[in-house]
């Protein structure tokens, strides 16, 4: 601890009880050190701080720390105040992408979608972070953790609704577990609108229970059975709606995102939540990107052509961030920089999970798919060999 600057000058008083009971030195005072937990890619050890030190000085000290204890990388967590960690990982986890047995899940609207550089998986969690946006570049592996998004939440108790202006090629594999899917942006100008009334809906609820007791402001807080399901709403290549060609496609463009910034602002308390997908989305795209942006709290940057894209996504919440995402190999699909509004950030990395592996897992479980009125009309029709699959499982 000495060697790498983490210790201070004793007290006056403890250098005066040294001098009075010994002829020792009186050494600087270093943190106090726990027990050296082993775990399956290192060690954690926890650390009582010294007067006078902050966890910020074990943050800028990692990299001395990782060559003193040598190993791949030393991460720093607080657990209280004047409690750190230490997590000291051998070797690249990174490299070989193995979830933890204990996932993380083991909630409503918590799906564990990617491993952290430090060990711990990353888990996404709607109720903590309600919207977020992820950008990549083609095979950049934005289209994994999206698989893994749809994956993780099909067992759930979820409404799924799909927006895959690709003629829905990314999502059309898992129609059997979708409540609504449009593949164009004419599909799309009305099932945003429908969504928008189900979410004025919601409020309309919210409120007649507040006339009753004033107990809520958002359907989490209804009773369990008044309780509406969650919704969460998947955009595949956001970009797609805000290209024009034409006057008439201009105004088409405006209603389109007047909606989901409505969605976004407004749906949280509904239970509506949103995943945004593109490979950019910037001010260039039309009125309203920026706007729809600033409303997506949570932001994931996979690999990205160039460093415009990086600072679209990062630069507004986690700057320091913006380097990382544009030093992400080709050769590493699936790797990316998580970040939220708080300036936090991450790398992390998705497993593989194939495209036949997802769309089987979602129509294993077709059967949780809810069934919402106002969007029936947009539940999308599975082919018959996902059916087949779905009936002998």
């Amino acid at each position: 601890m000495d060697a790498c600057g983490l210790t201070v000058p004793p007290s006056r008083l403890r250098t005066l009880a040294v001098r009075a009971t010994t002829r020792r030195e009186v050494r600087p005072v270093p943190p106090r050190r726990g027990l050296v937990r082993p775990t399956a890619t290192g060690l954690r050890v926890r650390l009582r701080l010294a007067p006078g030190q902050e966890v910020a000085d074990l943050a800028a000290a990692t990299e001395r720390l990782r060559h003193a204890w040598s190993v791949h990388a030393v991460h720093v967590a607080e657990i209280k105040p004047g409690v750190a960690e230490l997590r000291l990982v051998g070797f690249d986890v990174l490299n070989d992408v193995r979830m933890p047995r204990t996932g993380g899940g083991g909630g409503l609207l918590r799906v564990p979608v990617a491993l952290r550089e430090d060990a711990t998986p990353f888990v996404r969690d709607y109720r903590t972070v309600p919207h977020q946006l992820t950008l990549g570049a083609t095979l950049s592996g934005k289209s994994m953790y999206l698989r893994h998004m749809v994956a993780g939440l099909a067992p759930q108790r979820v409404a799924l609704v799909g927006i895959d202006c690709k003629r829905g090629v990314e999502l059309a594999p898992f129609a059997p577990r979708l409540s609504a899917l449009a593949t164009d942006p004419a599909e799309t100008g009305e099932l945003l609108p429908a969504l928008v009334a189900l979410m004025e809906e919601r409020y309309d609820l919210i409120r007649a229970r507040q006339r009753h007791d004033g107990a809520t402001s958002d359907v989490w807080g209804l009773p369990e059975e008044e309780r509406p399901v969650p919704v969460v709403v998947f955009v595949d290549e956001v970009a797609e709606l805000f290209l024009t060609a034409t006057r008439k496609d201009e105004e088409r463009r405006d209603e389109l995102v007047t909606h989901l910034v409505r969605l976004a602002q407004l749906g949280r308390a509904a239970g509506i939540y949103l995943e945004v997908c593109g490979q950019r989305f910037g001010a260039e795209l039309g009125k309203g990107a920026t706007m729809l942006r600033a409303q997506l709290t949570g932001r994931v940057c996979h690999r990205v052509n160039d460093e415009a894209s990086a600072k679209m996504a990062l630069g507004d919440i986690a700057p320091e961030a913006v380097m990382a995402a544009c030093t992400i190999p080709a050769e590493r699909p699936g790797l990316a920089v998580a970040a939220d509004s708080s300036g936090r950030w991450t790398r992390v990395r998705t497993p593989y999970l194939s495209l036949t592996d997802a769309a089987t897992h979602c129509a294993i479980h077709a059967y949780r798919a809810p069934t919402l009125p106002s969007l029936a009309r947009f539940r999308p029709v599975a082919s018959t060999a996902v059916e087949s699959e779905s009936t002998g499982s």
